[in-house]
């Protein structure tokens, strides 16, 4: 699927099986002799035919094309490797490029189940949620020299002049595109339609809902028509999402508050009693990674309140529990 936004500038679907997500937005720039991809798809025989397909017809050769990557999830870098060529540059930010190449990353998600088990998820359904995880299954498993982007650098392609804007909080480097003369902004999953972008526990970040927010009111005052989103429908009134997306997350954090009235409870009691928009009956049928997620995001809340002084943390052999300040 195609869809032409303004000239030269066009939206590809590329299928995400078996995600929630439904499908990645792929944006495809076409400039005076060159071209540029921004995000590309899980690194799956699925992903690839769509986007190879939809690049034949708007006749892009990947010898003069470079990528642009808004932030390290599986769905937006998988296939960077593989579409790169030796003329291409991959932008990425410094941040994510020091987790996404990292030789340590069964490290990395080592610690991540110790923090996870020591709020409450059982270990032994962690490391079973991690064969599933999507970074593990379908991330670019390729080598990749990035170019390194920083905020307020700049990408020109054609008639478009992109300025980075750095948006951490959905993860640890998330960054954004902003065309000021034309007024789109590339949001990446900083800002969705029908979906909320998860907001997760990450070790790079001590508090990574209180940045997220921060990043929304970050581009609230940017003057922007059109908004890019990472998946599903685009956005045309990105500071009306925005008061809908923060009061969201206020009504989150006053369901973990709640949570804690009658007494202290770690991070795995406190997730089956936030609403979550999933249609399952309970808690145990919650889909792995789907656990996983959801227990990322209540994490995220939990700490965007401790560091406030709403709630504080109790430790006691390892174990962390929590209670209203």
């Amino acid at each position: 699927m195609i869809e032409e936004i303004i000239p030269n500038l066009y939206r590809t679907e590329i299928p995400l099986p078996r995600s929630p997500l439904k499908w990645l937005n792929s944006y495809i720039v076409r400039g005076d002799n060159r071209f540029l991809i921004i995000d590309t798809g899980f690194n799956r025989e699925e992903c690839l035919n769509e986007m190879n397909a939809n690049l034949n017809k708007l006749g892009v050769d990947l010898n003069k094309t470079d990528i642009f990557l808004t932030h390290l999830h599986a769905d937006h870098t998988g296939l960077a490797g593989t579409l790169a060529t030796a003329t291409s540059k991959v932008y990425f930010n410094e941040v994510e490029k020091n987790l996404i190449n990292t030789e340590g990353r069964m490290g990395y998600w080592q610690k991540m189940v110790e923090y996870y088990a020591a709020n409450g998820f059982p270990v032994d359904e962690a490391r079973r949620t991690l064969e599933y995880h999507p970074a593990r299954r379908w991330g670019d498993m390729r080598p990749v020299e990035y170019s390194i982007v920083r905020d307020g650098d700049s990408i020109d392609i054609g008639n478009f002049h992109f300025r980075c804007i750095s948006t951490p909080g959905h993860s640890p480097g998330h960054t954004c595109l902003y065309e000021a003369a034309q007024k789109i902004l590339v949001a990446g999953d900083l800002i969705l339609f029908d979906i909320t972008p998860n907001i997760a526990f990450w070790l790079e970040m001590d508090d990574a809902l209180g940045e997220y927010l921060a990043s929304l009111e970050k581009v609230n005052a940017l003057d922007a028509k059109i908004v890019l989103t990472g998946h599903r429908r685009l956005v045309h009134d990105h500071r009306l999402r925005i008061k809908e997306l923060q009061e969201h997350h206020r009504q989150r954090l006053n369901e973990v508050l709640a949570a804690l009235k009658d007494g202290e409870k770690n991070v795995l009691q406190i997730t089956p009693l936030i609403h979550w928009n999933l249609n399952v009956e309970s808690w145990e049928a919650f889909p792995p990674p789907q656990k996983w997620f959801a227990f990322g995001e209540a994490l995220a809340h939990v700490r965007y309140l401790e560091v406030r002084g709403k709630i504080k943390r109790i430790t006691r052999d390892g174990q962390i529990t929590y209670s209203l300040a």
